[in-house]
């Protein structure tokens, strides 16, 4: 992976499996990763371990902030947040995702898995645009990145 010096990357479920290893190339790499996690004591300490196996080390910056998926209020407030605080956002992983949970719904009445893994992530990259678009502006090359997983192989439709 190149550098990413002056990048802006925001990873959802930055605090463990592919989101943490993401976020520990790319700061690794010199961008500064908006850790868009549910719980802020989780990212605070993955962001913690990631500064401790760089060993001071760390070339980019961590910026832990709250995005709950499963709230569409969350994900408004985090945009707005970034907003206040950015320019632009180069790089958008949409990583984050629940998967084999009881059934429940979000806050806002969509079955959970459903309205996590992609409702959530869908107003955040339509409530993104703009700050993706300002890094194209500047010269950048902005990107967004949907994660999934071989999941939709274990189930059956039977449309009989």
């Amino acid at each position: 992976m190149p550098r990413s010096d002056g990048k802006t990357v925001v990873v959802t479920g930055a605090n463990s499996g592919l989101g943490f290893e993401g976020t520990r190339e790319f700061a690794a790499r010199g961008a500064t990763v908006v850790m868009a996690c549910r719980s802020v004591e989780r990212a605070e300490a993955a962001a913690d371990e990631v500064r401790a196996d760089a060993g001071g080390g760390l070339d980019g910056d961590l910026d832990v902030r709250e995005c709950d998926l499963a709230s569409l209020d969350s994900v408004e407030a985090f945009v707005e947040g970034l907003r206040d605080d950015y320019d632009a956002v180069d790089v958008l992983c949409n990583n984050a995702g629940v998967m084999a949970i009881p059934r429940s719904e979000t806050e806002d009445g969509f079955e959970t898995q459903f309205g996590v893994n992609h409702l959530g992530h869908f107003a955040l990259t339509g409530r993104l645009f703009d700050l993706l678009d300002a890094a194209e502006g500047i010269g950048g090359d902005a990107r967004v990145v949907t994660q999934s997983s071989g999941a939709h192989e274990q189930g059956e439709m039977d449309f009989s």
